[in-house]
């Protein structure tokens, strides 16, 4: 579990890590003076938990906490004042909970142990992938829709990868094969990626896909994969390979080869 600090003062910083520390010492606390400093570090790894001053200069802890919960629907706010009066503003947010300073270990401690969302609720993924038979998407259930046919395919295709980096010219080769101008090509990948950036967002998925310059992979611990569950569990998944995979694609095809050898292996294991 990740927990993230953000107040102008380094003492209270201080004060709050060694209570978490001390309480809770295998958690992770980050902590930062910025506000923007710390939406940065947001958007770059997961945050469960945020104790935020009220009072920050650049960006407020209110408005931090909004773009927060954009980031992560699940994430436990904590406010931190010098009064009651913004109380209100923080309850609109659905937060945790609120500390009045000076912050002590006491109340640290009771916010963390009545916190508004679960260890259980943050451990449902919500993002269901389908492999076998026709590749499909469903996020709460439902089938998610995207502007393009072809960025459902650039999922598959990372989700295919099991979490490896995918160059932008392998997204060409296996998408595209030979077929075209690999400059109209990239252009088109370049829209591609901005659909499936603004699908990520709007359906409140952030961090499903960890980019890098160039490549982009899927967050396999974020996702609920038929596939991956099988490879995990083996004859005690729920989920079984008939020897249908993404049957509406034709690059696969490659792979099935290997999905057959594990599946005969895991029968000779019975």
């Amino acid at each position: 579990m990740k927990i993230l600090a953000v107040d102008s003062s380094r003492a209270v910083l201080e004060e709050i890590t060694g209570f978490v520390r001390e309480l809770y010492p295998e958690e992770e606390v980050l902590c930062f003076e910025s506000s923007l400093e710390a939406l940065a570090k947001a958007r770059s790894e997961e945050i469960d938990i945020a104790f935020l001053a009220v009072d920050l200069p650049e960006l407020n802890g209110l408005d931090l906490g909004q773009y927060l919960v954009e980031l992560y629907p699940l994430i436990n706010l904590i406010y931190l004042a010098e009064g009651k009066e913004c109380g209100y503003e923080a309850m609109a947010l659905h937060a945790s909970g609120y500390i009045l300073k000076p912050v002590l270990q006491e109340n640290v401690k009771r916010e963390m142990e009545d916190l508004r969302h679960s260890a259980v609720q943050k451990n449902h993924k919500r993002l269901f992938a389908q492999t076998f038979g026709n590749f499909e998407l469903f996020v709460d259930g439902k089938p998610i829709e995207f502007k393009y046919s072809k960025t459902k395919e650039i999922m598959a295709l990372l989700i295919n990868n099991r979490g490896a980096q995918t160059t932008n010219g392998e997204i060409i080769a296996t998408l595209w094969e030979d077929d075209g101008d690999p400059e109209k090509k990239a252009s088109y990948l370049s829209n591609l990626r901005q659909d499936l950036q603004n699908t990520m967002t709007r359906y409140k998925l952030n961090g499903i896909i960890l980019k890098r310059r160039g490549s982009m992979a899927i967050a396999m611990d974020r996702i609920e994969c038929d596939l991956y569950d099988w490879l995990e569990k083996k004859q005690k998944s729920q989920y079984h390979y008939m020897g249908d995979y993404m049957n509406q694609y034709s690059w696969p095809e490659y792979f099935h080869a290997e999905l057959d050898e594990i599946s005969y292996a895991m029968e000779d294991e019975e």
